[in-house]
């Protein structure tokens, strides 16, 4: 089974890289499933139910989400009825929506585990991911041999550390929230595959998917002003990965650098 993981979409410049990439992209690589992180689509700020409904109409199946996952009210609202968008499963209980779902992919299933990291983030109820991934993936495993693990983290030694606890124990382990591709994919001793940052889906000639000018300003000023989108250089970005039909393991790796011409709106 060959699975496509894409990175953070950024603004309008990501929703038109899946626009005019992902179908094409799928069907000539064979790819049967396709995760992206949404939660910057809407201006960065954020993903709103609207945005999500046309990111899945274009051929994403699992959108997963950070700490801006509840950004816009409109989410909040509507999680609960939406089990393709994944807030992280460390969130507190209470929290609306789920971070674990299984989905039919032909006539198997398919796991996606989405948890947020610690280190530089400032939510203070946010259950360790280090702590309760052993029975989260434990339980996904007894039930198929196909889990991915999404993690959105900020700081790359959590992030190698998840893969490494994780290896042997699910197909993939993949990083998020940089929005800076990393060139690191491999798989692991157990068979896990592995990458510490999936990268964008956007402008690659700008900072994080936004205005290099705007972005320098506000740190040469130190007033907060809101970001404009960038649509220079647009790629598709993320890892397509081969599993094994049997063990659910990684065969092969291939990171994903594509250009895609995106037109800037009037």
């Amino acid at each position: 089974m060959k699975v496509l993981l894409l990175g953070e979409l950024v603004g309008r410049c990501g929703t038109g890289v899946i626009k005019n990439a992902l179908k094409n992209f799928n069907a000539e690589n064979g790819v049967e499933f396709t995760i992206a992180g949404g939660e910057c689509i809407t201006g960065g700020f954020g993903l709103g139910f609207q945005n999500a409904q046309s990111l899945l109409h274009m051929g994403i199946d699992v959108l997963t989400m950070g700490e801006k996952a509840f950004y816009k009210p409109d989410m909040v609202e509507s999680i609960d009825k939406r089990d393709r968008i994944l807030r992280p499963a460390n969130f507190p209980e209470s929290t609306p929506g789920r971070g674990i779902r299984q989905f039919r992919v032909g006539e198997r299933r398919v796991c996606v585990i989405n948890m947020l990291g610690m280190m530089g983030f400032s939510n203070p109820h946010l259950n360790n991911p280090f702590l309760i991934a052993d029975s989260v993936v434990g339980r996904a495993r007894s039930e198929t041999p196909f889990v991915i693990f999404i993690f959105h983290a900020q700081a790359t030694a959590e992030k190698k550390a998840m893969g490494r606890l994780l290896d042997g124990r699910v197909s993939v382990v993949a990083g998020l929230h940089t929005k800076a591709q990393t060139a690191d994919s491999c798989i692991l001793p157990g068979g896990t595959a592995y990458i510490t940052d999936l990268g964008r889906c956007g402008s690659t000639m700008s900072v994080g998917g936004f205005d290099p000018e705007n972005e320098i300003r506000k740190y040469r000023t130190s007033i907060p002003v809101r970001s404009r989108e960038s649509f220079e250089s647009p790629q598709m970005q993320g890892l397509l990965v081969e599993l094994d039909e049997q063990s659910g393991f990684a065969v092969s790796v291939r990171e994903i650098r594509l250009p895609v011409e995106v037109g800037v709106p009037d």
